[in-house]
């Protein structure tokens, strides 16, 4: 039995809906991503929105990486160039937590070694 074809409308509303959640991630992550020197003072007023950026970008990463080893038709084969281009996308996400991770870690690390008082 095979499957109906998608409509073209719902298919438009998948990537639309795929469009505005990484506008939302990135409209969320720009303030941490293009911060110009990352102290104590200048995160404190978008903490909370940065976290839920990078919350967001974990759950994006967990669901390609679902998408990339757990196809969900697995009776149809996927291309080649698919497979290619998907895992490039989970690295690239990959390699976005990641700065972003350091970025946060570079931030705890300079307000400790500041308050350091040698005796």
């Amino acid at each position: 039995m095979e499957r109906a074809a998608e409509s073209p409308a719902k298919k438009g509303a998948g990537v639309l809906g795929f469009i505005a959640v990484w506008a939302a991630t990135g409209w969320l992550l720009y303030p941490l991503v293009f911060v110009g020197e990352v102290t104590t003072q200048s995160v404190k007023g978008f903490f909370y929105r940065s976290a839920a950026g990078i919350v967001m970008m974990i759950i994006l990463f967990g669901k390609t990486l679902f998408d990339l080893l757990f196809p969900p038709n697995v009776s149809r084969r996927k291309s080649a160039l698919s497979v290619a281009l998907l895992t490039l996308y989970a690295l690239a996400m990959a390699g976005g937590i990641i700065f972003i991770l350091v970025r946060i870690l570079l931030l705890y690390l300079n307000q400790n070694t500041s308050t350091y008082v040698p005796t």
